[in-house]
């Protein structure tokens, strides 16, 4: 397993992996990163030095990406852990979780003290990674990512 930087190349790969995994769960609705146009242009959303994004690739394929992104309306120091998503052909070996450690540790480095995320209940096996590694449940969202369909959302101070 190889992770890395996301490149432009990558943009359709991961885009294509990231609707896949909503439309497993159904989930693949407006107002989620499903019809959110960054999603096709990933790269160009990270190129610059505020966020980051990491894709995972076993055996040349693209299966697994996470990243951090300072969302608009953010309070200062926070930023946001975004697209963490997994192909269903390499879950349950703890990629999900690597993936996460390196976006907060990187994260940690940016210098930002907390990260948010937003979520379904659907996607209860990564909601219990998120428990799992020290997110904490708020009652409203922050900031304002335009994916008003997520409805679950996370705090974790680092």
């Amino acid at each position: 397993m190889e992770f890395r930087k996301i490149r432009q190349e990558d943009d359709t790969g991961i885009a294509t992996l990231i609707r896949t995994v909503l439309e497993e769960f159904g989930i693949d609705k407006l107002g989620t990163v499903y019809t959110d146009p960054t999603t096709d242009h990933l790269y160009d959303l990270f190129s610059d030095n505020t966020s980051d994004y990491w894709i995972a690739e076993l055996n040349g394929k693209i299966v697994g990406g996470c990243g951090y992104f300072p969302t608009v309306g953010l309070e200062n120091g926070c930023v946001e852990l975004v697209k963490l998503y997994i192909s269903r052909d390499v879950r349950g070996i703890g990629l999900g979780k690597k993936l996460m450690q390196l976006t907060i540790n990187e994260a940690k480095k940016a210098e930002y003290q907390s990260i948010y995320l937003e979520t379904l209940p659907e996607l209860n096996n990564a909601v219990g990674l998120y428990k799992s590694l020290g997110f904490k449940i708020l009652e409203a969202p922050l900031g304002n990512s335009g994916h008003f369909a997520c409805n679950l959302w996370m705090l974790k101070e680092l």
